[in-house]
């Protein structure tokens, strides 16, 4: 019972926070210096209350419970955690506006939707170590993603000459793309951690249930990479850095989230 009150705690934290986010960004809030620190401290507060609802959700007693629900609540955690993190030295905290309810609605279907028993994986702290980089580079690359996207609007604001509105809130042009490639660069070494992993620790990761994830991760990889290398090459920026990043997080979602999607909740099969 209290970890239901935690997670409907935690799930109005996030909205309350998403909409001051909201109202901050519209300048509609007076000393934005203070209140840009009890703003994140609301998000700090309901990411440890999600983290209080998820863990005995992920750490059964049995092994870990990685399912559909359990994995989505898991990564938006750690978007929000990243974010929020990344914030007290980087002026990124108004991503949290689209993410913070995405993560209110994964956990309140985590904690309401009863794990599957087949959904159990028993592990090894190699297989951990696997599954943290992975889920930690999705994370990475999910906030580059929203990144990315808020990227292009103000991009395309500024190319037909209309900066108003939310757009002169936002950070300079050169700072937002900084941003967007430290993402991407992190994001890549854990990415490439969490391939290395898996083929030094996996008996066989072209095994049949994961070739799948393996060659759609592997092509995220390589698009990512040639973005970097681009970036270092060519200076590669703008629509291209956009298009780039937003291609190589569909191949990584339909990698882990589009297998998962189909075998467990359609097929009803284990993935």
């Amino acid at each position: 019972m209290n970890l239901v009150i935690f997670a409907a705690a935690a799930v109005v934290l996030y909205l309350l926070t998403s909409a001051a986010l909201t109202l901050r960004l519209a300048g509609t809030l007076s000393s934005l210096r203070v209140r840009r620190g009890a703003v994140l401290a609301l998000g700090f507060a309901a990411v440890a209350l999600h983290a209080l609802v998820l863990y005995p959700e992920l750490m059964t007693g049995h092994g870990l419970d990685m399912g559909f629900f359990n994995a989505a609540s898991l990564v938006a955690l750690l978007m929000v955690g990243v974010l929020l993190l990344t914030a007290l030295r980087q002026p990124v905290e108004n991503l949290g506006i689209p993410i913070l309810p995405m993560a209110a609605v994964t956990l309140a279907l985590a904690a309401w939707n009863p794990g599957d028993p087949r959904d159990i994986t028993h592990t090894s702290w190699q297989l951990d170590l696997h599954i943290l980089f992975s889920v930690l580079a999705y994370s990475l690359f999910a906030l580059a993603a929203v990144q990315a996207a808020l990227l292009h609007v103000q991009d395309r604001h500024l190319r037909t000459r209309r900066p108003g509105g939310f757009i002169r809130a936002l950070p300079p042009l050169e700072i937002m793309e900084g941003l967007l490639f430290q993402m991407i660069a992190t994001g890549f070494v854990l990415l490439s951690a969490a391939l290395l992993t898996g083929m030094v620790f996996l008996e066989d990761i072209f095994a049949q249930h994961l070739v799948h994830k393996t060659v759609l991760s592997i092509v995220s990889w390589f698009i990512f990479g040639t973005l970097l290398w681009g970036r270092w090459k060519f200076g590669w920026r703008g629509r291209t850095a956009i298009r780039w990043t937003l291609s190589g997080f569909a191949f990584l979602v339909l990698a882990y989230f589009g297998s998962k999607l189909v075998l467990e909740l359609i097929l009803h099969r284990n993935a």
